[in-house]
């Protein structure tokens, strides 16, 4: 396997917890404008009238028997192909969507994508998201609705070189933090934790400044940055943003109203097709991420295999272990709301039932 040069993994890598902190300001502004990589078409289902159309560039088409009937579905994932996906092209890969009867199209994210204006557009059924960031596109005027929950904890956080003595969130009070603007989860830590004395720097993308500065903090993801940054000699720790009480559900799988009240049918099968890849993937990343790789080529199975790993317990524990994976709940939303409320995100609360749903998740 040709392996990818570090200059390019850290790019792909640090630019998305980047990308996503600007999304997450844009939609505060109201601005939900945030271009598309190109998508990856179930290559084993044909379509027949889609619900909406779609783009499909170098799509996959697939060879089943003409009287099956399937219908054209898009899905926007929150990034480019990666093991944060597994579920989706699990499900994909292993045939599930097409048993639902979808001729499926996975759209990756990227740069300049807003998962909730494309599936509020109507180019797309169905997207993937962060529960904050649903609830905040919400106040702006567009009605999500959260169907499945992929991440049961967060995978966001502030990480530190090895060795800084950081216990706890209080410890990062007069230092160096990298975050990026407008980020939720930052407010709510420094008003807790009484971070007085704590330094705002800006998040760009890169971690140069963090490499240099061993007291320095910067922000990533559990299943991403440690890794690039291992791999260029740095031995690092990290406190999720989760452990502080600020625990927004991840890779939120949501549709909208209108999608719920025409095709209801379809957004339970979307859903239990969905779940039932997750489930295919907790034991199984090694076979799948092969299949994502096809999408994104420049991150390397080793890449992937690390984000698996750190994953697991972030996807399959929690409230998933008795409830099954996808699950939510109303005291998770409803804490989340108050939380938005009072760092001032939110100017009024959002009736919380209309934010979520967990009709169509499998009963376990």
């Amino acid at each position: 396997m040709k392996k990818k040069s570090t200059v390019a993994l850290k790019t792909a890598l640090w630019s998305r917890s980047f990308v996503l902190s600007l999304c997450a300001a844009a939609l505060a502004s109201g601005l939900v404008a945030c271009g598309a990589k190109e998508p990856v078409k179930d290559a084993s289902a044909s379509p027949s009238a889609p619900a909406a159309a779609a783009p499909a560039a170098n799509a996959e088409k697939s060879k089943v028997p003409e009287e099956k009937k399937t219908v054209a579905v898009t899905q926007v994932t929150n990034w480019f192909a990666e093991p944060e996906h597994g579920g989706q092209y699990a499900a994909l890969m292993k045939g599930y969507y097409k048993d639902a009867g979808f001729d499926m199209t996975i759209m990756p994210g990227g740069p300049q994508v807003s998962a909730a204006q494309i599936v509020a557009s109507g180019k797309a059924q169905f997207g993937m998201i962060q529960g904050d960031d649903l609830i905040i596109a919400r106040q702006q005027g567009i009605p999500l609705v959260a169907v499945a929950a992929a991440f049961q904890k967060n995978p966001q956080g502030l990480i530190f070189h090895k060795g800084q003595q950081i216990k706890d969130f209080a410890d990062l009070n007069g230092r160096k933090v990298y975050v990026a603007s407008a980020a939720g989860y930052w407010e709510f830590i420094k008003k807790k934790y009484n971070l007085d004395k704590v330094q705002d720097m800006k998040y760009t993308g890169q971690l140069v400044n963090f490499i240099n500065d061993p007291t320095a903090v910067t922000q990533g993801y559990i299943t991403a940055e440690p890794y690039s940054l291992k791999q260029q000699g740095y031995d690092t720790e990290m406190l999720l943003n989760a452990d502080s009480g600020y625990n927004p559900y991840a890779n939120v799988l949501f549709t909208t109203e209108k999608m719920i009240k025409e095709h209801p049918d379809q957004v339970k099968a979307f859903v239990e097709a969905s779940i039932k890849g997750w489930e295919y993937y907790k034991d199984h990343a090694d076979e799948v991420n092969p299949k994502i790789k096809e999408s994104n080529p420049d991150m390397t199975l080793d890449a992937m295999k690390f984000g698996a790993e750190k994953q697991a317990e972030l996807v399959y524990g929690g409230d998933a272990v008795k409830s099954g994976v996808g699950t939510m709940t109303k005291e998770r939303w409803s804490t989340l709301m108050k939380q938005l409320s009072e760092i001032g995100v939110l100017k009024t609360e959002e009736d919380v039932s209309k934010v979520f749903t967990t009709e169509f998740l499998p009963k376990k």
